[in-house]
């Protein structure tokens, strides 16, 4: 508790966010939607301070929850009552009841209090061996917090009504250091009057062109452009490198995504190149980095892809969002890059209903690795930033690296990762990968509430695994991904046969009787599912050869594709430390592009051609 006098001042400290012990605390967030509630924090010593500034004169609540709810919270109380400040130490329990902790963790460093606000400065470790506190690690954090007009009385604090909220945040995530000036120039890639239909889920693409620059210009920041209003609507944006061989003709419209009438031109558009989500911020490039732009090799045509989530099937909304880019002249040592890596997006990425936890897993396999970089860059490339991606049953993401068969520490992880949170982390350390090192994205899910096959697709009712890297130097390597192969997936069932040739997506089966005439789909979800098929299928998924994708980024392939045996790999407990022909169902569009989609069917013909369900 703190162990001298109240400093009680009457005028608000300007630059309050740098804290009472006039130590600059570096990451700042406001908590609710009206300006009330600011939050600062940073590291100090082995744990990290907090700074809460709350227009109340009364007390101010803050906490760790695992839902975002009251239950089984972790909860810090404080305020300033009669001159004096006070700081309580509590948890709740699954039946929400509010109890004071025995065993006192939050610590305080100052106080203060006037006619409107109360700020409070407090440290805490990350770790207290508390059974009642909740450790923090480097993965989302979900903060809930509240506050009252009144102080805390003796008994206890007063029901907060509607003054409270949750925020999914990343609390060790890296310091960054460097401040762009006000200055520096900029341009929009922003959608203009997007209507949004009124369905659940939306892909929109809109080609732009970049600026004519004379000399080669360094992107060095990337903010979302959110149209206010519609924080919840865009889900996610992807910028893609297009053909140069067009004329500004292409810039004309935006289409929906993956339609069967989208533009050819949009079918270029393969290598990510940037990717922000939902409640991610600004992206900083580190000192030593930046985007290229005003090369022959750099885009002169991108592709914006919104994904636009509207589960409430809203009519009439009009959006323009996108995104900025902060450029310079002033060149930095290294081009940036981006890989894809994950699973496919494909529907024979399977999850079955009422599951508790099932994990799947894409492979960036080590022929992909050890061509490209031996080809491009043998001395290794360099990952300083990891986006971790999946969709409402995703409950963990991990990115395992792995050299010789041996594993090493893990490039980026979120085992307590939110839908509505995804942004790129930071690496404390930038990590090389080598040629002939191998990755494996997995992702764990859960599918309790769910009575029906959950498929890998572009709906958040569908499920992706995927990781974006950005490294540097930049290679000609844009995805590397995988998808298990599907003729055991089918076996597994009791799928027999299927009908040939295959003229229709999905494919129809045969044989035996009770699938006969029946889509893939379909007898998938017909199948009898209980928690030991579940576990049994997840065992077999994991095993399974992959169909692997290794992408240049002119849409060609490194001549390593096709079926791979994956090497045996350290079982990891989650709790410690192909060629993709999918829909996201049976009437919706496929991810793929036709080109794709073409690919994967000769593939698969060839696959299928090689079994006896041919």
């Amino acid at each position: 508790m703190c162990r001298w006098p109240l400093l009680l001042l009457w005028g608000l400290l300007p630059g309050a966010a740098a804290g009472g012990s006039g130590r600059a605390l570096p990451h700042r967030t406001l908590l609710d939607s009206e300006g009330k509630y600011w939050l600062s924090w940073g590291p100090r010593g082995g744990g990290l301070a907090f700074l809460l500034e709350v227009r109340t004169a009364g007390y101010v609540g803050f906490g760790f929850s695992p839902t975002g709810a009251m239950a089984s919270a972790d909860i810090v109380v404080g305020g300033v009552a009669h001159g004096r400040p006070y700081l309580q130490d509590y948890f709740t329990n699954a039946n929400r009841e509010l109890k004071k902790d025995a065993q006192q963790d939050y610590h305080l460093e100052y106080a203060m209090e006037n006619s409107t606000h109360t700020i409070i400065e407090f440290t805490r470790e990350l770790h207290t061996c508390d059974i009642n506190d909740k450790s923090i690690t480097e993965s989302t954090v979900r903060v809930i917090w509240a506050y009252h007009h009144e102080d805390v009385g003796e008994a206890g604090p007063k029901y907060h009504d509607s003054n409270r909220g949750t925020k999914s945040l990343r609390l060790l995530n890296p310091e960054k250091t460097s401040v762009l000036s006000t200055a520096i120039p900029y341009f929009d890639l922003v959608n203009q009057d997007v209507p949004i239909p009124n369905k659940g889920t939306t892909y929109w693409c809109q080609m732009f062109k970049i600026p004519v620059f004379q000399e080669k210009h360094h992107v060095i920041k990337v903010e979302p452009v959110i149209q206010r209003g519609h924080e919840s609507l865009v889900h996610h944006i992807l910028l893609y490198q297009c053909s140069s061989s067009f004329n500004d003709s292409v810039l004309d419209y935006g289409h929906e995504c993956y339609h069967p009438n989208m533009p050819d031109a949009f079918l270029t558009c393969e290598t990510v190149i940037f990717a922000w989500a939902i409640g991610g911020e600004g992206f900083s490039y580190p000192p030593h980095v930046g985007l290229s732009l005003g090369t022959p090799l750099d885009p002169r045509y991108v592709l914006l892809e919104v994904h636009y989530d509207n589960p409430t099937y809203k009519e009439g909304l009009i959006d323009n969002s996108g995104l900025r880019l902060f450029h310079t002249t002033d060149i930095r040592k290294y081009d940036a890059g981006v890989i894809e890596a994950g699973l496919w997006v494909s529907l024979f990425h399977t999850i079955p209903p009422g599951m508790p936890e099932f994990r799947s897993e894409g492979h960036c396999t080590l022929e992909c690795l050890e061509e490209a970089l031996e080809a491009e860059k043998p001395s290794g490339i360099h990952v300083f930033a990891v986006l971790l991606h999946a969709h409402l049953a995703g409950r963990g993401i991990r990115l395992r690296h792995f050299r010789k068969g041996e594993e090493l520490r893990l490039l980026a992880y979120d085992d307590d990762f939110d839908f509505n949170f995804q942004e790129f982390q930071y690496l404390k350390e930038e990590q090389t990968i080598l040629p002939g090192d191998n990755l494996i994205t997995e992702c764990r899910y859960n599918t309790k509430d769910r009575a029906r096959m959950t498929w890998g697709g572009l709906s958040t009712r569908n499920e992706m695994c995927l990781s974006y890297l950005l490294y540097y130097p930049r290679i000609n390597l844009t995805r590397c991904a995988s998808i298990p192969d599907i003729m055991e997936q089918l076996q597994f069932i009791g799928v027999k046969e299927i009908y040939r040739p295959v003229t229709t997506w999905p494919f129809i089966i045969k044989s035996p009787k009770q699938y006969k005439n029946l889509s893939f789909m379909d007898a998938m979800n017909k199948f009898k599912w209980a928690k030991k098929e579940g576990l049994s299928f997840n065992k077999l998924v994991l095993s399974l050869p992959v169909n692997v994708r290794c992408s240049k980024t002119d849409n060609a392939e490194w001549s390593i594709q096709g079926m791979t045996a994956l090497p045996p790999h350290v079982e990891r407990p989650y709790k410690a430390e192909p060629l993709v022909c999918g829909t996201s169902s049976s009437s919706s569009p496929p991810r793929n592009h036709p080109l794709e989609l073409l690919v994967c069917f000769m593939v698969l013909c060839s696959l299928l051609h090689s079994t006896h369900l041919w």
